[in-house]
């Protein structure tokens, strides 16, 4: 089966509020989604950006205020008023928690909606195994061998590698999809994505 290529993190705002769109893309054109958790820190570090906390109260008032609200209305999905409280936190568990998944033969489909969901509607904290635990059980999968395994040389080794291929690949940030070679930026970009697929 043919893929989409799925580059974001377990915590991105923008993926959230995508994802529900990416999965009926996905299913409409018969093609399966490629998760590939990376940390966007790390990227946005290579790529010369500047930092979340270095960017002007006005840039980060709109493109993490107003357009994520905007677009959580049109995508009619909920969402938190601000940032989450817990957003600044470590994100390599949450991210790795997903690629255990994959190792594991599970489709995270789910389970990465679930995530991303939680944690802008509900305030999840995404460094918090418990939390992490809980969300597993909204997705029906059992947390615990994944969180285990998300700690493992493996795992973290292909987290590493899904990030060395953001940055060599020249992504812009999170989400990025790619069709057939082709790359489309952003959840914005969807709509432009599902016409190229005829969907």
């Amino acid at each position: 089966m043919s893929t989409i290529e799925y580059y974001y993190a377990g915590y991105s705002a923008y993926a959230y509020l995508g994802h529900a769109e990416l999965l009926r893309i996905a299913k409409a054109a018969k093609r399966r989604i490629d998760h590939r958790p990376f940390d966007l820190r790390k990227l946005i570090e290579a790529s010369g950006a500047p930092a979340f906390g270095n960017r002007s109260d006005a840039h980060n008032n709109y493109f993490f205020g107003r357009e994520i609200i905007r677009w959580a209305e049109f995508r009619g999905i909920p969402v938190l008023k601000g940032t989450p409280t817990h957003h600044h936190h470590d994100i390599t568990l949450s991210n790795c928690m997903l690629i255990a998944g994959l190792v594991q033969g599970l489709n995270i489909d789910r389970l990465s909606h679930e995530m991303l969901r939680a944690h802008w509607a509900e305030d999840f904290d995404l460094d918090d195994p418990d939390d992490l635990r809980k969300i597993g059980e909204r997705a029906d999968v059992d947390a615990e061998p994944l969180l285990k395994a998300a700690t493992s040389d493996d795992v973290r080794r292909i987290y590493q590698q899904n990030t060395e291929e953001a940055i060599k690949q020249s992504l812009f940030g999170s989400p990025t999809y790619f069709v057939d070679g082709d790359m489309f930026y952003g959840q914005d970009h969807l709509e432009v994505m599902a016409h190229t697929l005829g969907v």
